[in-house]
């Protein structure tokens, strides 16, 4: 990285924050999502769930009349360059009119959503996903995000949104009972700091389960979790980051671990995980990404808000570990300056990853 790009990067960071000291609000670390910085977020998954290519496919195509378009295929989560990262853009939506319905552009997010989440259009993702070809599609990094998007629209307390979750619920139950035929098929766990990493694809699973009392997944997840992770001692956080992870795999394992554990339990495991973290001195370095155009490099700008996300959720629930929400802190104030007005490379998919670490900092669990 350049020192311009850094320079740039620290002056944006801190117009970021003395306009949100001005305004009343708070900036990444005192726990709050500024309206003003929503207002520029959202724009985020507004344009790109308008903007159909480029776009990467991710079906299995049987002959050349599965060449079709992808709003044809997913005539819900198209656009956003790839199924996963439009689920990402939907929820984003559906989150920042949540807690901000004074957002400026909230009537284009209804209205898209209204335009969007019909019967009519989840029929056609639901019969897409029921062909058995495409068993394995999204599994289980868009799985989770579907599920968290279902959670959202369900605490959404509005009329529109509870027409909403009711015509997303038959794809999401479907989601639901892909995971309870394939976790027990699972040998091994994905321990990669990418989509397939299999404790990321739990943890929102697993919240969505406990939020609508789906005992089997929540216990299937628990048990899985157990079997998986249970035995895991020194983790090797210093390895990280390989060159293109969005995902912080010592860290998603403690997220997930946290959730399922009870707490004396999940504190004696973590000792043995990662007994670093308990150090008032403790700290890892921010990833740095060399270019924000690579959609590869990029990445490592999500597995910043990823390290934010657990740092918080653990520093929020112990206060032995209060010393870790700085660190986490650090990790946002890299890389949320360099999202709005990012290369569609990142803006893609990356202000789903900020919202959720700026959500989680401040308690905010869905």
């Amino acid at each position: 990285m350049s020192l311009r790009s850094t320079s740039l990067g620290c002056v944006l960071f801190m117009t970021f924050w003395m306009s949100a000291l001005h305004a009343g609000a708070a900036v990444p670390g005192s726990h709050q999502l500024n309206l003003a910085e929503a207002n520029k977020l959202v724009a985020l998954p507004l344009n790109c769930i308008e903007k159909p290519y480029p776009y990467k496919v991710g079906w299995v195509l049987r002959d050349a009349e599965d060449l079709k378009p992808p709003s044809v295929v997913h005539p819900v989560f198209n656009g956003c360059y790839d199924w996963h990262s439009a689920v990402h853009a939907y929820w984003s939506l559906v989150t920042l009119a949540r807690q901000l319905p004074e957002l400026e552009k909230a009537d284009a997010v209804r209205s898209l959503l209204r335009h969007n989440l019909t019967p009519q259009k989840v029929a056609k993702e639901l019969a897409f996903f029921r062909d058995e070809r495409n068993a394995s599609f999204e599994r289980t990094y868009g799985w989770a995000w579907l599920l968290k998007l279902q959670l959202e629209l369900q605490q959404w307390k509005d009329p529109l949104a509870e027409q909403l979750a009711a015509n997303l619920r038959p794809l999401s139950d479907l989601i639901a009972q892909r995971y309870l035929e394939f976790l027990p098929r699972l040998v091994y766990p994905v321990r990669v700091g990418v989509h397939g990493n299999t404790a990321f694809g739990l943890s929102f699973a697993f919240d969505y389960a406990t939020h609508n009392g789906n005992s089997a997944l929540q216990s299937l997840i628990s048990k899985r979790a157990r079997d998986f992770y249970m035995e895991d001692r020194q983790c090797p956080i210093a390895w990280e980051p390989s060159g293109y992870d969005f995902l912080s795999p010592c860290l998603e394992e403690m997220g997930l671990m946290q959730r399922v554990l009870p707490e004396k339990l999940f504190l004696t495991w973590l000792q043995g995980f990662l007994p670093q973290l308990a150090d008032p001195d403790f700290t890892i370095d921010t990833a740095e990404v060399g270019d924000r155009t690579d959609g590869k490099l990029v990445h490592l700008d999500g597995l910043n808000f990823s390290r934010a996300w657990n740092l918080y959720l653990l520093a929020n629930r112990y206060p032995q570990y209060a010393h870790l929400k700085d660190l986490a802190d650090r990790h946002v104030a890299y890389s949320y300056p360099n999202l709005i007005g990012d290369s569609y490379e990142g803006g893609h998919w990356l202000g789903s990853f900020a919202i959720h670490a700026l959500n989680t900092s401040r308690n905010q669990q869905e």
